[in-house]
């Protein structure tokens, strides 16, 4: 600020001036005082409107990139749709141990140590098995693989038809019939599972030809039958199924 700029802004703001009466060309001095202000400051002024017009303005989309870095950044945050941690996986790997034809010994579930004849593996990794259920009571059902123990013995199932048998096959069906407050506190004893006529009729199927292969190896049937335990002294990491 040059000399004269200070003497006419010390003269306009000095107590004399703003007590008396202001002379004729009060008006114009102060004029020039605000020219002045804004020449000096002109890149504050110049910012101050250039943000409020950012302020005024809507958020601008990113443009779509076409492979290459753009060269400027987005002056605001643009939303990016979240990615879903749910993925497809595909169906677990069977064991190379486990085969068509392999006899397993269970280890969970209803049926825990009893020996069955594995039938095929479905599409969700769980494996089809049967007893036969003359045998030993097991019926055609799927089991995990993480939960029985496969054996050296086989048979030969590859004449067995089992195409028909997926899991929508073992689905449950849900009981249209809903049960009222009255109901629910009479009946004390759970409800027996009730078999469809159609899964009897594909369990005699199924065993009939099972159970020709099983009487065609000799003592496989009772080796069926026997059930599997372990005793005080068994070490059950230095067996050989």
């Amino acid at each position: 600020m040059s000399g004269s700029d200070v003497m006419v802004l010390d003269w306009i703001w000095s107590p004399t001036v703003m007590a008396v009466d202001l002379p004729e060309n009060t008006f114009w001095n102060i004029a020039y005082a605000c020219l002045i202000f804004v020449h000096r400051n002109s890149l504050l002024i110049r910012s101050l409107i250039l943000y409020s017009q950012l302020l005024k303005k809507p958020p601008v989309a990113a443009p779509a990139t076409t492979g290459k870095t753009p060269r400027f950044y987005p002056p605001d945050d643009v939303p990016k749709p979240k990615q879903s941690g749910i993925s497809k996986h595909g169906p677990p790997k069977v064991r190379a141990s486990i085969a068509p034809g392999t006899v397993l010994i269970l280890l969970a579930g209803r049926f825990r140590g009893k020996r069955v004849v594995c039938l095929k593996a479905l599409d969700s990794g769980l494996l089809l098995v049967s007893g036969p259920y003359k045998v030993n009571g097991v019926p055609l059902r799927r089991v995990n693989q993480a939960y029985v123990i496969a054996t050296s013995t086989t048979v030969d199932v590859s004449g067995i038809d089992v195409s028909s048998f997926t899991d929508e096959y073992f689905a449950r069906v849900k009981d249209s019939a809903k049960e009222g407050e009255e109901e629910f506190f009479k009946e004390d004893t759970p409800k027996p599972a009730v078999v469809s006529e159609q899964r009897k009729a594909d369990q005699k199927k199924v065993d009939a030809e099972l159970e020709k292969v099983v009487e065609s190896v000799p003592l496989l049937k009772d080796y069926l039958g026997a059930r599997f335990s372990l005793q005080k002294h068994d070490r059950p990491h230095k067996m050989v199924f």
